[in-house]
């Protein structure tokens, strides 16, 4: 009875939806809304024979991993720094936990302002020193920034788990290796980092997921998928050609692949990462 209402909600808004994108995936509309055809895989066949969809693809795979890596790896390097006994540590924390209250959107924002290569102060610093910036127009540059944007507005999120995964790590176990004489760089790699695998997992499995979905609000408000369809990922593909080019069907079947995809890395994750992972 106690899980009634969220069971609800589940179903109102999780599976239901991801039902009638399942159902949408199967028929095609014209232009005007007038009449509905049910075509099988058309939509499927047809997406999966446009270049511009493997393209989308590519840039999903290259944005996920460097945003996966950095923003794991940063958000580690703050936690190990953030848990020494320094005088200033929880204002250090909690400067570190603001940015994850900002929304992405607003977040793209704030990273296109700062990057904007007319408005910027970072890109007028940049164009001082002889560095032509211009992400409006070079699509390596337009990625870097949506890759910076969006590992930003993570760190805070893997830097909360790590650093309370570091404060549950006994004492006694690193003080034990400290009198053996292992040094901090063997201590954190042989006892801390395995000690922090459960933590790592999970915040593996939860960054692929905000790579594939979240930042679909940083990647809108910074480039719009540009230039060129440089920085358009699976996400944003769904957006653009579900309300840009008014492909419903079309979009529907990128939604339905997308889902099949995370739902089969988070599957592989635990058929393969877990089992390295001591609890």
């Amino acid at each position: 009875m106690l899980l009634l209402p969220q069971l609800f909600i589940t179903l109102v808004f999780f599976y239901w939806p991801a039902s009638q994108a399942v159902w949408q995936s199967f028929l095609l509309q014209d232009a005007f809304g007038t009449s509905t055809d049910f075509v099988w895989f058309e939509n499927y066949q047809l997406l999966l024979s446009k270049p511009e969809y493997y393209k989308a693809l590519m840039n999903t795979v290259l944005f996920s991993v460097f945003v996966g890596f950095f923003s794991l790896s940063i958000a580690l390097l703050l936690a190990v720094m953030a848990d020494r006994q320094i005088r200033g540590s929880q204002v250090y924390t909690t400067l570190l936990i603001w940015p994850y209250a900002v929304a992405p959107a607003i977040a793209g924002v704030l990273w296109m302002f700062m990057f904007n290569p007319s408005l910027g102060m970072v890109a007028r610093g940049l164009h001082s020193i002889g560095y032509d910036w211009n992400p409006l127009l070079n699509g390596n540059q337009a990625m870097t920034l949506v890759i910076m944007a969006a590992v930003w507005k993570q760190i805070s999120y893997n830097f909360l788990f790590f650093l309370a995964g570091l404060q549950s790590v006994p004492k006694s176990v690193i003080e034990a290796a400290t009198i053996d004489g292992a040094r901090p760089w063997r201590r954190f790699w042989t006892i801390v980092f395995p000690l922090l695998s459960p933590t790592t997992f999970f915040l593996l499995v939860v960054n692929v997921v905000y790579v594939f979905f979240d930042t679909f609000g940083i990647i809108d408000t910074v480039t719009g998928g540009g230039p060129s369809g440089a920085t358009e990922t699976l996400v944003y593909k769904v957006y653009a050609d579900g309300k840009g080019g008014s492909d419903l069907g079309g979009s529907a079947a990128q939604s339905v692949i997308l889902l099949v995809l995370v739902i089969a890395l988070t599957a592989i994750q635990f058929r393969y990462i877990e089992r390295k992972v001591n609890y």
